[in-house]
């Protein structure tokens, strides 16, 4: 049996489950530190993923609720596009990532958490970082929290934007 040593997952596994849709919803809470929301544009906004694949992984919604990519309109796409690249140059300044994946999963069966709210990832990678935990343990090591995460990349975002 592998045993991966996890005490914060607790917190998850012992909380409420959100209902309704995470990305219609927790912009109109008003609560950005606690539900991770880096940024909001006019549009759309970008929040971090509470599920990384890798540390600074992150998401940009419309605020609308729309499911297909397709029918977002030209002042949605070019918004989210713009915020792609403002959160990347963020992701570099603070986390200095060799790479990045960018990508939209369109649907249940093209890997989509949430499928009924289009969204775009940005996944920051480094080299090494498809190290031997996900091949032989089937387990990802993510090496920061949530939230220490959220401060250095708040922080790094104010800093491009005044660039």
């Amino acid at each position: 049996m592998k045993v991966l040593w996890a005490p914060w997952r607790i917190e998850y596994i012992r909380s409420p489950k959100h209902e309704g849709c995470i990305f219609c919803d927790f912009p109109k809470e008003n609560r950005d530190r606690e539900r991770l929301i880096l940024y909001r544009g006019k549009h759309s906004f970008i929040i971090m993923n509470n599920y990384p694949y890798n540390p600074g992984h992150v998401m940009i919604a419309p605020y609308r609720h729309v499911a297909n990519w397709e029918e977002l309109t030209d002042e949605e796409l070019l918004e989210m596009m713009k915020l792609s690249q403002l959160m990347i140059r963020a992701l570099r300044r603070a986390m200095k990532p060799d790479g990045f994946n960018l990508g939209v999963n369109l649907g249940r069966v093209a890997g989509a958490g949430i499928d009924d709210h289009v969204h775009l990832h940005i996944v920051p990678r480094w080299n090494g970082d498809t190290n031997f935990m996900p091949v032989i343990a089937d387990t990802k090591v993510i090496p920061e929290s949530l939230q220490e995460a959220y401060d250095e990349l708040k922080k790094a975002i104010e800093e491009v934007e005044k660039d």
